[in-house]
């Protein structure tokens, strides 16, 4: 260990900056947090018979020695080499820290265990605060993992010695704030100089130029995020920086990416190291780590759905539509005026459906206006011109043009030639063919602008002037495919309400449109999840009003190339399958997955718009929230962080079930503590299915959906199976369920007893499945809980703990896998400590585990299979024979939805079982070879 002068001095120029410490002390540097340590505290030591003492702990002056007090051992025996630690764990992540007896008595962010010695014994302890807990976990892993800051001082002193090129040895305090202004686009200039001068006042130098020494501890104290240096020091084989192995670890373990090669990270580290040393030699420093983390490759959202990557050949009533309500107002419905922009700003948004409501206008010439916004009227043809000339910037899929008419005859004739003349090739006029069972998709009708409208009278009040069909058989039954039904919010709400199933069922085949009620005299907008649920293409929406529900709409419409069409879930569109709006449990056999969010740090976080309060500070929260159909819906939100929007660090983790990701989106809310009036900072709404795994920062957005400069969040992601019941955050990360406990997807009774013995026969089958999916999800949680991971981590980031214990071990151990065979193994050879062994022996039974499924699949699957095939034989006749066994009304309709249901359980069955079967092989299996 290098000595404490020399040490103490390296440390000043790495650090970390705590939101809040015991007595609002603050962490502003590493040197800080080894003065912490070396002045300590009192903490919790936690014994293996799950009781508790409080001990005094401290770091030796020398920082070779871990001690505590008072203890009834000699003073000599209650201390730990520092040399001896192999890991340090944060989190209740030993078996000790999990035991029942302990598991509600603290947060798991005031637990950390130090696991030393060879035969990895934990010295497990419980901290007042998360705070104290970062601190000694920084502290000790930094001691653990020593290295001379070489890199990074000398590229900060080759920048200053370019601003100095009269080689004076200092530089002036406006020259100084603007080099660290442009290596850190968002940091305030106030916080720069307010910097400086606090170390120019410490060194008895104010009001001198900044020297070399002020000027490099004055960048480390400002641009050093410390949650990043963890990530650093733990992915670091030296500690000081990555090379392209580290890096290539980190981006394909904990990022997800596969495929992932040296020369990959090489171009990374070319990319975003500000040093040519480290270009040159091919590592990245924290500065480049920073950058890179910062950058687009490590955005929330997954770059492939900026392109249309969804099937656009699925007919038109399969897909959800980016629509707008009274496109033409600038306001609300009583004082805005009509203008031709928004329909320009709709459509560049993204927007596939525009309503237009057309008047009687002077000179036979049709105006377009809303409500009472007479005096701002646009000509009907101004109107089309702007159509034509936008309709396919951002999205070359249709443009449906929803025309509410109010004209009389003659002028509903001069709309007529406008459309033909103004819109001609791209309107489309083809006739409906009558064979056809559903409307062409939007890969046919590239290019083209469809037109949906009805002739109203010219007294006529109603908005829309469409009708809707409360009987949904009769309109199954005689509405022929290419007629669009428009639903009052009321309306459809109450359909939503009373006829979940029935109103999905008639979205498979129809196309319905949803528009706000005529209450809304101040544009404001419904929830189109509200709706989207029920399987309704078309919710128009007021894109004038900013606020969640347009957030929700912006960012649902992102997932699919922003194209304005987003194809619907499975279960919605499939002719046999069932599902209802206002389901508040898992599905018909679906297996939830979990997401778990843990919300880090964010960064650059502006004062909100309409604050009245004066200064510059915020005191940032965050809510977590999930919106899709009622069983996902949930909202969770972090401590307050007082008096710091620069760098707030929550470090704060959730978890939320989600039983219908296709239709679940994720909701950031960034608001201020410390307000008067508007509390509002910033969000950001990304769809389920968009989410990227791992370290990701997440862009936020203003009120009006422009991104803000240089704002974000810092986040990790994971997404995990369900194990289990009840819901997620009352469940716990650890729980599984043995065979006794666990739940069954079971299928429903008919009533007409032939359809009902074929179902019943598939008891078995999904009961097998079932235990084949759940235990090899148990072993694999066992595994990785034993490698001290939570059930969020990955099989590659399991091999490589075990791998570190072996390299770091000072007492040769021997452990050997051998591939040769279809199933890897892992074997010890000579005496390995107990937790190792129980870690082998974990592996063997998920290797097993993994091999009954591989091994049983195909059998199950074809029974499955076979079920679904002969099930569906039913569909034609089901109507008939049903009434032939006598059931009709509400019976015969049950008898249908719970065919619906069980045909439903099999496919998703089925499925569930291709995924673990794929699981394994890419997560099991193929992560150890």
């Amino acid at each position: 260990m290098p000595n404490r002068n020399t040490l103490t001095e390296n440390f000043r120029k790495k650090t970390v900056s705590f939101s809040s410490m015991p007595s609002d002390r603050k962490m502003n540097s590493t040197a800080a947090c080894m003065a912490f340590m070396m002045e300590g505290c009192e903490m919790k030591k936690v014994r293996s018979n799950s009781r508790m003492y409080n001990r005094y702990f401290l770091l030796d002056p020398d920082m070779r020695w871990l001690r505590w007090e008072p203890s009834k051992k000699d003073s000599e025996k209650a201390k730990l080499e520092i040399k001896s630690i192999k890991e340090v764990r944060l989190g209740k992540k030993t078996p000790v820290l999990r035991s029942n007896g302990l598991s509600d008595q603290f947060p798991d962010e005031c637990a950390f265990s130090i696991i030393y010695g060879d035969n990895y014994e934990s010295l497990d302890l419980v901290a007042s605060t998360a705070d104290v807990v970062s601190t000694w976990v920084m502290g000790l892993r930094y001691l653990v993992s020593y290295g001379q800051p070489s890199v990074r001082t000398s590229w900060i002193g080759s920048v200053f010695e370019l601003a100095d090129p009269e080689r004076q040895g200092h530089i002036d305090l406006f020259r100084a704030t603007q080099i660290i202004k442009g290596l850190n686009p968002g940091m305030r200039e106030s916080r720069i100089e307010l910097k400086f001068k606090e170390l120019q006042k410490a060194k008895d130098c104010y009001g001198e130029g900044i020297d070399l020494d002020t000027f490099v501890e004055a960048y480390c104290e400002l641009c050093t995020r410390p949650e990043i240096f963890f990530l650093l020091v733990q992915f670091s084989s030296n500690k000081e920086y990555l090379d392209s192995k580290d890096l290539m670890l980190f981006v394909e373990v904990e990022q997800g990416v596969e495929g992932v090669t040296e020369e990959m990270c090489r171009e990374i580290v070319h990319k975003y190291e500000p040093s040519a040393e480290g270009r040159n030699n091919g590592y990245l420093s924290i500065d480049g780590f920073t950058h890179y983390l910062l950058s687009s490759e490590c955005h929330i959202f997954d770059p492939q759905h900026k392109h249309v990557c969804q099937d656009m050949t699925q007919p038109l009533s399969h897909y959800y539509i980016n629509s707008s309500h009274n496109a033409s107002l600038l306001e609300d419905h009583y004082w805005g005026s009509s203008d031709l922009s928004s329909y320009v700003r709709a459509l560049r948004m993204g927007c596939r459906s525009l309503e237009v409501v057309v008047w009687d206008g002077a000179d036979c010439e049709p105006v377009v206006y809303v409500g009472s916004s007479v005096a701002s009227q646009l000509a009907f043809c101004k109107v089309l011109d702007v159509i034509n000339q936008y309709a396919f910037e951002s999205s070359e899929y249709p443009l449906i043009l929803c025309l509410v008419t109010h004209c009389s005859v003659p002028q509903q004739r001069v709309m007529a030639q406008h459309l033909k003349k103004i819109l001609g090739d791209k309107l489309h006029v083809d006739p409906p063919n009558m064979e056809d069972h559903y409307l062409p998709s939007p890969e046919k009708l590239k290019g083209k602008i469809l037109i949906k409208g009805k002739s109203l009278p010219s007294d006529s009040q109603d908005s829309e002037g469409e009708k809707s069909h409360s009987d949904f058989e009769t309109s199954k039954r005689e509405q022929k495919h290419w007629e669009i039904c428009s639903f009052n919010e009321v309306d459809a709400n109450r359909f939503a309400n009373e006829f979940p199933e029935d109103f999905v069922s008639y979205n498979k085949r129809f196309l319905s449109r949803v528009y706000p009620t005529p209450m809304r005299i101040d544009a404001s907008n419904m929830n189109p999840q509200d709706f989207w649920k029920c399987g309704c293409q078309i919710v128009a929406m007021n894109y004038q009003t900013p606020g969640l529900m347009m957030d929700l709409n912006l960012g649902w419409f992102r997932q699919n190339g922003n194209c304005g069409y987003v194809l619907r879930p499975a279960i919605m569109r499939e002719e046999v399958s069932y599902f209802s709006a206002n389901a508040r449990d898992s599905l018909p056999g679906v297996s939830a997955q979990l997401l778990h969010i843990k919300v880090i740090s964010g960064q650059n976080l502006p004062k909100p718009r309409g604050s009245a309060a004066k200064g510059d500070v915020v005191e940032p929260y965050i809510y977590v929230e999930i919106h899709g159909i009622p069983a996902d819906c949930a909202e969770q939100r972090t401590k307050t962080v007082s008096q710091n929007g620069d760098n707030p660090i929550f470090d704060e983790s959730f978890e939320f079930q989600i039983n219908l990701p296709e239709l679940a989106a994720l909701r950031f809310v960034v608001l201020d503590d410390d307000y008067i009036g508007d509390e509002f900072i910033g969000q950001y709404t990304i769809p389920f299915e968009c989410l990227l795994p791992g370290y990701r920062h997440v862009p936020l957005q203003s009120l009006t959906g422009e991104f803000l400069p240089n704002t974000t969040l810092f986040v990790h992601v994971a997404i995990t199976n369900r194990r289990g019941g009840g819901k997620a955050h009352k469940r716990g990360l650890s729980v599984r369920k043995g065979r006794k406990a666990r739940e069954y997807t079971s299928t429903k009774t008919t009533g007409i007893k032939v359809v009902d013995e074929l179902f019943r026969a598939s008891t078995q089958p999904l009961r097998e499945a079932t235990d084949l999916r759940e235990n090899v999800q148990n072993a694999m949680v066992s595994f990785k809980e034993l490698c001290g991971l939570t059930p969020a981590a990955n099989m590659k980031q399991c091999i490589l703990t075990v791998s570190s214990w072996l390299m770091n071990s000072e007492r040769a151990q021997r452990v050997t896998v051998d591939l040769s065979g279809a199933y890897p193994t892992m074997e010890a050879h000579g005496p390995v400590p107990e937790l190792l062994r129980k870690v082998l022996t974990a592996y063997d039974t998920m290797i097993q585990t993994s091999r009954t499924l591989i091994e049983s699949a195909d059998g199950v699957y074809s029974k499955l299979t076979q079920a679904q095939r002969a099930g569906l034989d039913f569909h034609e006749d089901l109507h008939r024979i049903g009434a032939r066994e006598g059931l009709k009304g509400r019976k015969l309709q049950k008898a249908m939805e719970s065919y619906a249901w069980n045909i439903t359980v099999l496919k998703v069955c089925t499925y569930t079982l291709c995924y673990a079967l794929r699981h394994v092989y890419t997560r099991a299996l193929f992560s150890t070879r």
